[in-house]
């Protein structure tokens, strides 16, 4: 005798990697009888109807939470409160509401205020993604061996946060629970920052590289597009993270702020020290300084957080 979902009708409000990964894993670990999606977008909902990503397809966000038991905001941070208060007069009683943004203090401020009484909301983050989006990127793997962090506001209700939990373990995620004003300021140095980081890094080489070649020109030499001809595997990484979602990015500085600027002063604080052993030619402090920070790499690896393959991004049949 198959065992019941764990969910009877789940609704994913926004398809893009994180809502399409969502189907793809609820589908294939059986953890809902049906499953409802919705998008703002027409061309999306075409898309993943296409793709198959959902029991049923719906234009009106209305009909997609209907008679559900777990809805997911599968949104960047700044729609969530839009879709709380688009959903809230449609909620059954002991309906889950989450989200799966990387800012967790203003979702519950923007969101909260809209549940009605009954409702449960437990936000959630889970920490992973790839630079793809849409509902062609999703991958039913997305969550496997990744950590889903569920930030309860004060009073929730404890059976739905530990059904939530259930379902995050059921896609084989590790569940860690923790207020939101910690995540908010543990993901700023773990994930905000370096995203910034790579975002600037990519704008500015490529602002370098304008300038060169118009130099060039000038010097009548002709040149390729040296920044990505002579990329090193770490640029790579960078332009890699820094192709994430501009508008998804875009809400997480802006929800995140105060905990983002106070990491970024740290950092700006930290890069000084290394600018000033630099121009003083101090090789004692740069070798301490980088042996402390290799040591972090290899305790991400022994997490299994990542892998120590070391193929830099480079496949067998790449060429040498």
């Amino acid at each position: 005798m198959s065992k019941a979902p764990l969910f009877e009708r789940i609704a994913i409000i926004g398809i893009g990697l994180i809502g399409s990964s969502l189907a793809h894993a609820t589908r294939v670990n059986g953890l809902a009888g049906h499953i409802a999606g919705h998008d703002a977008d027409a061309d999306i909902r075409e898309r993943a109807a296409a793709l198959g990503l959902v029991d049923s397809m719906h234009a009106d966000i209305a009909d997609a939470v209907a008679n559900a038991d777990l809805v997911i905001a599968a949104t960047p941070v700044g729609a969530c409160g839009d879709v709380a208060r688009a959903i809230s007069d449609h909620l059954a009683p002991g309906t889950i509401v989450t989200d799966v943004g990387s800012v967790k203090g203003a979702v519950i401020e923007a969101m909260a205020p809209h549940m009605p009484d009954g409702v449960h909301l437990v936000p959630g983050h889970p920490v992973a993604g790839t630079e793809h989006s849409g509902p062609e990127a999703g991958f039913a793997e997305l969550f496997r061996d990744r950590f889903s962090i569920l930030t309860p506001p004060a009073g929730a209700n404890e059976e739905a946060v530990a059904r939530l939990a259930e379902f995050w373990r059921a896609m084989g995620s590790d569940v860690e629970i923790m207020d939101a004003e910690h995540h908010d300021r543990v993901l700023a140095i773990t994930s905000h920052l370096p995203h910034l980081i790579a975002f600037t890094i990519v704008e500015t080489a490529s602002e370098l590289e304008t300038e060169l070649e118009a130099k060039s020109r000038d010097d009548d030499v002709v040149t390729t597009r040296e920044v990505i001809k002579y990329s090193a595997g770490g640029f790579r990484d960078f332009t890699r993270i820094a192709a994430s979602d501009p508008t998804m990015w875009r809400d997480v500085f802006l929800n995140n702020k105060e905990a983002t600027l106070e990491i970024l002063g740290r950092f700006t604080e930290e890069l000084f020290v290394l600018q000033r052993a630099i121009r003083e030619g101090n090789g004692e402090h740069l070798h301490d300084y980088f042996t402390r920070t290799r040591s972090i790499r290899r305790s991400i690896i022994e997490a299994g957080q990542d892998t120590a393959a070391p193929n830099f991004g480079r496949t067998s049949s790449t060429k040498p």
